[in-house]
Parts: C-alpha cells; structure tokens; sequence
C-alpha cells in the first residue's frame, strides 16, 4: 500500500470512529480505486454499506474482500447470510452463504446457529433441532459449553417440550441457567427464558414467573433503562411534530403500495401479515428497519427535508419493498410488519399519505405479559424487561395512537387479536374491505404457508388459529399487580375485556 492509499485508510478509520459513516464510506471507495487488492478495506466498506442499509452493495463489498482472500473468509459468508435472511428475504442464498462458511470451517459455531435459527424461521423444527444438538456434541454440564453452545441449548430446549417436571432435558437446563457464567448476559437470560417456558407449558406458573422474572433482569443489563419522564416527552414531542400535514412526495408507481402493520410488540402483527400474506395480490414484507433508519437520518439533518428528498424517499422504499416481496405477480401490497413503526405514523404519512395502517390490539394485560415473556432488545423495547414500566409505556402509546387517529383516522384499521381468534370471519370481512381486497377463502389455512416467519412469533403462526393466548394472564394474575397498577395508574381500565 503506497503512501497516499495508506493516508486514505488512515482517513476511513478515523471518519468511522467519529461515527461520520458516509465520509467513511466515500474515503474507502477512494482508497479501493487505487488499491483494489486491499482486501480488509473490501471487508470494512461492506460493513458500514449494511450499516447503512446498502444491501446489495454491502454483497458486492464483501464478494470483493472474498476475492481478494480475505482473512477469515468464512465470517464473510456469515455477514452475507446475515443481509439475505434478514434484510433482502432471500433464504435460499442465505443457507447457500452459511454452509460456505461451514464448508471452510465445520466447527464455526456461529454459523452453525445462524443455519439453526434459519431452519427455525423457514418452520423445519427437525432441521433445527439437527442443528443445535449437532453444535452441542456430548456435552452434559454448562462448564464445558461455550457461550453459542448454551445459546444453542436454550434454542433447543424450548423446540422441545418438556413431559414432567422431571424431565431429565428441563432438569438439565434448570442446572445449566443456575450455574452457567457466560459473559453475556443476554445469553444467560435466554436460558432463563427457556426454562420459563418449559414451566409454563407443564402450568406449573409460579416456577415460571420465578424464571421470567430472572431472565428480565439479566436482559435489562443491556441498554440504557427506561425513564418514564422521557418517553413522556418524547410522546408529547412526536405528538407536537407531527400532525395531519400534507405532502407533496408521491407513490407513483406500477400501483404497489405500502401497508404499514405497526402496534405493540406481541400483539398480533405477525398473525395478521401471515393472514393477509396468502392472497394473490399481497405479499409479506417482514419487520423492516427502513423506517427507523429513516427517522435517525432525518434527526441527524436537523427534521429539514425537502419535497424531493421525500419523493427519493418514497422511491427508495418502493424499490426495497418490490425486492423482499420476491414476486414477479402484480401486488396492491406488501406489509411492512415493524410494530414500533407506530412511533413514526408522522413520517410515514408525509412520505406516503394514502399509506394504510393496520393497527394490531390485543388485552392490554395480555400484551403486557407477552412482552414480559419475550427477550425483545432492550435498545428497541428498554420497557420489555419490567411489569411497571410495560403499564407506563402502553398508556403512553395508546395517547399517541388517539392522536394518529384524530390526524389519519380514514387510514388507520383498528384489528383485534382477541376478537379475531374467538370470531374470524366478521374481522377478516372488515379488514379486506378497509383494503378494498376480494375475500380470500384460503386465509385461514396461513399456517399451511411454505414461508419464512423472522419474528418472536414463527411458531405460533405455524399453527392453525387457537384462543389459548387470549386471557394467559389470568395464569399469572397474583404476580401482575406492577403491571394491572401501572396500567391504571396510565388510564388503561379496559382491563378485562
């Protein structure tokens, strides 16, 4: 590397510890156009390209550090696995770049649980189950199992229902959680999460309270903690922003649009895209990060955006959508299933303002249990992990939902998960005329679907349609005065309905 190549790598490096990605990525591009071969500068272009949701170029940069031999080449295949399955929806490649990786390496452990969690997510419980075990080997204690081995064990214990509260599997896992010491500790919380569950389907649900209660503080260490007085703010300060303001930007198009399926965490959203995915001119785009994305650029420029950058915006967005879709068939919609997307109903709308919303609701005791229930990211969701903080943070977001119904109420369909599972069909004939869709007869037969599902739900919509989750709360109702007190305390009185 010549003296100028070495000044721009230098210059790269310090623009991306500065946290200035985009003046990085322009100094890595000068750099690998006088020094092509340099292969480690391929590898660092790729990754901040994904950083910035750059998908197919991230591909092509990481394609170019394999082809100038790379170190460590098999933790290239994983990163492009990890942009097919997650952001581009192609599993296929996905599973064809992570057995390249075990092809160079067999023993490389994170692939191996990236091609578990694979199979999981296309709904092969055999080739999942095949996967973990293959990664634990003859290991019986915690001791001599390292950090993605106890991760695949707690995979595999909750693919695998326990028969007794002697089951020599749950007895095993309960031994490993209480002795385990990994230095993650959101691995450790995900063995108390499945042990937790293990309990829950023997209804032995004092045990399992015990464990969920002991997952969630071990999943809290990570993230900042909830401050009730900021999401206030915040609530109050997206309320303040953003009302029923027109736009210019447009979705001229082939007629594609975006329908936008957003609510709490676990309240039904995986559900009703799995419902919706099945009809001939739907298809099931996933949870995407586009949004999100979007709104941290727009705070980074201060909110100022013109009419044509929303019009790229919109473009932009239309073009990924046609991607994840993987259809070459005429669509009306593909869903974008990102629940906390309802935080951003104001961005949306400027960029898309005939964008349908479909708004999920469940019990609210309900939905703040499933939370409780679920290692959702603490950097997403930093309320997940405490009962009191769950109460505060859905009476904040119910406010501003009322609010997005007095700006955007013609566009927003309120669908609920209970009246669903109990009654159908009246819900379902709502919903296709909210979206001026023909019925589906099919829709119903969702977990018949040969499809890929990469949320906390892909089993439970690999099922046919069942009531047992409405009214779990009642299981647990001695251990959830925090969050029946907090939900009161919020405005939230529709408690048992």
């Amino acid at each position: 590397m010549n003296s100028t190549a070495r000044a721009l790598y230098q210059q790269a490096t310090a623009y991306y510890r500065q946290g200035r990605p985009l003046l990085a990525i322009a100094s890595y591009r000068r750099l690998l156009s006088i020094a092509p071969g340099f292969a480690d500068g391929w590898y660092d272009l790729g990754y901040l390209l994904k950083q910035q949701g750059q998908h197919q170029l991230a591909l092509e940069a990481y394609q170019q550090a394999l082809n100038h031999g790379v170190r460590d080449p098999q933790e290239v295949h994983l990163n492009r696995a990890v942009i097919y399955a997650d952001h581009l929806r192609q599993d296929d490649q996905a599973e064809g770049e992570l057995r390249a990786a075990l092809q160079l390496r067999p023993d490389y452990r994170p692939a191996q649980l990236n091609l578990g969690n694979l199979h999981e997510e296309r709904g092969d419980r055999d080739a999942a189950v095949a996967s973990y075990r293959s990664m634990l080997g003859t290991s019986s204690g915690s001791s001599d199992l390292d950090e993605l081995q106890l991760e695949a064990l707690a995979r595999l214990s909750q693919l695998q229902a326990p028969n007794s509260a002697e089951d020599a599997d749950l007895q095993r896992l309960r031994h490993v959680a209480e002795s385990a010491t990994p230095s993650d500790p959101q691995i450790h919380a995900n063995l108390w999460f499945a042990l937790a569950r293990g309990y829950d389907r023997l209804t032995l649900y004092d045990d399992a309270f015990a464990a969920y209660a002991r997952a969630n503080s071990l999943a809290a260490r990570v993230g900042a903690a909830y401050s009730a007085a900021g999401t206030t703010a915040s609530i109050q300060s997206i309320m303040d922003q953003y009302g029923a303001a027109a736009s210019a930007a447009t979705a001229a198009s082939d007629g594609l649009q975006p329908l936008f399926i957003c609510g709490m965490f676990r309240s039904g959203s995986t559900l009703i895209e799995q419902v919706l995915g099945g009809h001939k001119q739907t298809a099931a785009g996933g949870e995407l990060d586009h949004f999100p994305r979007l709104a941290k650029r727009l705070e980074a420029a201060g909110g100022q955006v013109n009419d044509a950058q929303l019009e790229s915006w919109s473009t932009e967005y239309l073009q990924h959508l046609r991607r994840v879709a993987g259809t070459d068939r005429p669509l009306r919609y593909v869903s974008d299933k990102r629940p906390d997307n309802f935080l951003l109903l104001g961005l949306i709308k400027r960029i898309f303002p005939a964008a349908k919303i479909i708004h999920t609701v469940r019990n609210p005791l309900d939905n703040g249990f499933a939370l409780y229930m679920q290692h959702l990211d603490q950097r997403v969701a930093p309320h997940s992990s405490d009962l009191a903080a769950i109460g505060h943070f859905y009476g904040q977001y119910r406010r501003l939902m009322r609010h997005w119904e007095g700006c955007f109420g013609e566009d927003i369909h309120r669908f609920d998960y209970d009246q669903f599972v109990r009654d159908p069909q009246p819900a379902l004939e709502s919903l296709y005329a909210f979206l001026q869709l023909s019925p589906d007869p099919d829709a119903l037969d969702f977990h018949q679907r040969q499809s890929t599902v990469k949320t906390a739900s892909y089993w439970q919509v690999r099922q046919p349609l069942y009531t047992q989750a409405s009214g779990r709360w009642r299981r647990y109702e001695r251990h959830l005065a925090p969050l029946r007190d907090a939900l009161l305390e919020a405005g939230v009185d529709d408690l048992e309905g």
